[in-house]
């Protein structure tokens, strides 16, 4: 081959990749094709040839795609690491094919799932973020990591896992039996964990015999077993897990690990492409069934490209519709053995992402896919409850009855180890007479602050349950655990709090009607406390005025309740007046508008407020500590004709006398006003646009030197030339001062 054929042969391989890359698989693979029938065999041929199969399979064409992979293998050109496309292609046509791509692992116990195991949620520890896990997930994952549904880091420290005081209440009362199979599998863990396989295996027999519908518990002894080398027993706990949780990634593992070393190898590579149509990222699946594919195709004696379809008759899919894999990916007509696995529990509609324990090697990795389209509505007709599923408890309107759905379709089916089917059947008919006398009570769901149920509940680091508000309210006294006293100042800094996602879920499906009270209320309240003419709240303290700022530091906790009300409500506004030895407060303020919030570490704040509207004062009053007032809004009389004349001589002579007053002050002064109030307003065009009159007169009053008992009046005046007059004299008395 000449330079020039070699040149133009490189050039086209490399946009044979290029192709490839592109996803144009068609393309690169005549391209490869083409340099097939130029180059024939050798070394770069069989390259070719692998790069061409990879086309062909990520094209769609299969068939093609492992007659060319056969004839690698038998001539073992190729490798298992080599055939990693193949192996994804058919996972991703089954997926792709059969609707599997949005599938997610479906609650076994609805809110009380932990998301990280996926098992019963014992010893419930509640992060910042609001979402809860079991203390040995966060425990295994020692506690650094992000949540694994928000990705939210804790701030500072690894906050310790202290388990949720309410919850774990509740958990035991409801569920007595499955706490307790939850305690013999950490034990049982702990005896793997020492490799006393025996012990452990009867911890996991005694907490099965309790919780015969926890798949966790199944998929654990199936790990035990198998390291007892009793594969059919690893086989049918792995079997059942599957069962109770049909979509769950680590039971296929088991079982596909327990059918490898039971010799069934057709059986095992067919669990490891499921387990790459639920999670394509998964290694162990992929590894595997990569080495299970290549010795398929590398150790059939004697076959030829021509005998491939009889050959992968002999291995059975998940979805196999016409008895071979190359059939099942390429038809959407389903089977009944497509209909036997996917029947069973298909009332299970919830689906949610999992992640695997990271404890003492029962653990394995996480799939998140999404909740499934109704795309397997046509089996609704055969479905059939293999084991109960998802529990549902209906409340009644008083007694609030919690019971669990079991299953009445017969005999339940199992294939787990050392668990016959009567065994089963016993403890659900044991669950549904427990249940059926089990009532929810309004009071386990009740704020120890405020004695209703709760309502955006927050779960403290410390284990404790309030309303958000009501916490804050604590917080707002002493940074300390209104209950343990365990310090949160660390939590304070946060100043968010996240409300407790299980919390919220429990009340708002088993307490429905309490809810909907406890929620008017609270819409009442807020509502009571939006009404900016009666009880408005009243900062007593210091002569505000209209459109002029008013910097604050808050530090009482009456004020930081009033302030933060100010700013849930959404109106931003509270009054500001002066203080009076009689009544408290005088009778004239001024309306404040919050701009700007900072809150400090220790929960003092600095709020950045511009009074607004003038007010008068009707009735005096209190709320929660701080002062309240039903108010009327006072607003400047309008004058005209030769009254708005000599209102407006009068208002450009007190202006340029004002300017005049200003501009002879010292430097240092000036400046200090400037920073504090900012520059003195420019003349407005209409004297009366505004109803508090002109922006630079109350300017000029927040900047003179004048007593409070001497600047209350100017706030109630409802006459600008009063107003006016008042300030020429104020600015005549400073001058005369001065030139003494």
């Amino acid at each position: 081959m000449s330079s020039s054929q070699e040149a133009e042969s490189s050039l086209m391989l490399e946009f044979a990749a290029e192709a490839f890359q592109a996803q144009n698989f068609q393309l690169a693979s005549e391209i490869y094709e083409r340099h097939l029938q130029e180059q024939g065999a050798g070394v770069g041929g069989w390259e070719l040839l692998l790069r061409r199969a990879d086309c062909l399979a990520c094209d769609g064409k299969l068939q093609e795609a492992l007659e060319l992979y056969q004839n690698a293998a038998a001539h073992k050109k190729v490798c298992a690491e080599q055939l990693g496309s193949l192996v994804s292609c058919l996972a991703d046509q089954t997926r792709t094919k059969e609707g599997l791509p949005n599938l997610q692992q479906a609650d076994a116990w609805g809110a009380f799932t932990c998301r990280e195991c996926q098992g019963f949620l014992g010893e419930p520890v509640t992060l910042p973020c609001g979402h809860t896990f079991c203390k040995k997930c966060l425990e295994n994952g020692k506690g650094s990591s992000p949540c694994s549904l928000c990705r939210v880091t804790p701030g500072g420290a690894a906050p310790p896992c202290k388990v949720n005081v309410v919850l774990s209440s509740i958990l035991s009362k409801w569920f007595p039996g499955e706490v307790q199979a939850l305690r013999l599998r950490h034990e049982g863990n702990a005896l793997f964990q020492d490799s006393k396989w025996e012990a452990a295996l009867d911890k996991y027999n005694e907490a099965i015999n309790l919780a015969p519908h926890n798949h966790l518990l199944y998929s654990n002894r199936s790990l035990i077993n198998f390291s007892l080398k009793s594969y059919e027993g690893a086989l049918k706990d792995a079997e059942t897990a599957c069962k109770l949780q049909p979509y769950w990634l680590k039971g296929h593992l088991r079982k596909g690990q327990a059918l490898i070393n039971l010799g069934k190898t057709e059986d095992a590579l067919r669990e490891f492409l499921f387990c790459l149509a639920l999670d394509m990222g998964n290694k162990t699946a992929k590894s595997e069934a990569q080495k299970l594919l290549f010795d398929l195709l590398s150790l059939i004696p004697g076959s030829t490209p021509g005998d491939l379809p009889d050959i992968l008759k002999t291995m059975p899919h998940h979805l196999r519709l016409k008895g071979n894999v190359l059939n099942s990916l390429g038809s959407g007509v389903p089977s009944n053995n497509l209909q036997r696995l996917f029947r069973g529990n298909m009332e299970q509609k919830k689906i949610y992402p999992i992640q695997e324990e990271v404890a003492s090697g029962l653990s394995t990795t996480r799939t998140s896919l999404q909740p499934p389209e109704n795309k397997w509505s046509y089996l609704e007709v055969e479905k059939r409850q293999v084991f109960p599923a998802q529990p549902t408890w209906p409340i009644s309107p008083k007694c609030n009855i919690l019971k669990r759905k079991c299953c009445s379709d017969g005999p339940i089916q199992s294939r787990g180890a050392e668990v016959p089917s009567k065994l089963l059947k016993r403890a659900a008919e044991r669950t549904a007479d427990r249940c059926v006398s089990l009532c929810v009570d309004p009071s386990d769901l009740d704020c120890s602050l405020c004695m209703r149920l709760y309502y955006e509940p927050v779960t403290t680091p410390c284990g404790h349950t309030y309303c958000l508000k009501c916490l804050e309210r604590c917080l707002d006294h002493n940074p300390k655990c209104p209950l343990c006293k365990e310090d949160l100042s660390e939590y304070l800094v946060m100043r968010k709090f996240c409300k407790t996602e299980v919390m919220e879920e429990l009340i708002s499906n088993y307490l429905p009607e309490e809810l909907s009270d406890r929620r008017t209320i609270y819409e009442e309240e807020i509502a009571e406390l939006s009404n900016l003419n009666e009880n408005v709240p009243i900062f007593v303290c210091t002569m505000a005025y209209p459109t002029v700022p008013c910097p604050l530091h808050i530090f009482e906790p009456c004020y930081r309740l009033m302030i933060r009300r100010c700013m849930e409500t959404g109106t931003k506004q509270f009054g500001m007046c002066m203080g009076d030895a009689v009544k408290g407060f005088a009778d004239y303020g001024c309306l404040l508008e919050i701009r700007n919030v900072e809150f400090f570490a220790d929960g003092r704040s600095v709020v950045d407020s511009i009074g607004r509207r003038r007010f008068k004062v009707l009735q005096h009053s209190q709320r929660d500590g701080y002062n309240t007032a039903d108010i009327e809004y006072i607003e400047d009389h309008k004058v005209q004709g030769t009254d708005y004349a000599e209102l407006l001589t009068l208002h450009n002579a007190v202006y340029d006398q004002a300017c005049t007053w200003f501009n002879s002050l010292k430097p240092a002064l000036k400046s200090r006003i400037l920073s504090h109030f900012g520059p003195m307003p420019a003349k407005d065009p209409d004297l009366q646009i505004h109803p508090n009159g002109p922006a630079w007169c109350w300017w000029t009053l927040a900047v003179l030197p004048l007593e409070s008992r001497a600047q209350l009046p100017f706030l109630a005046m409802t006459s600008l030339k009063d107003r006016l007059t008042g300030i020429r004299r104020v600015l005549q008395f400073m001058c005369r001062s001065r030139s003494r």
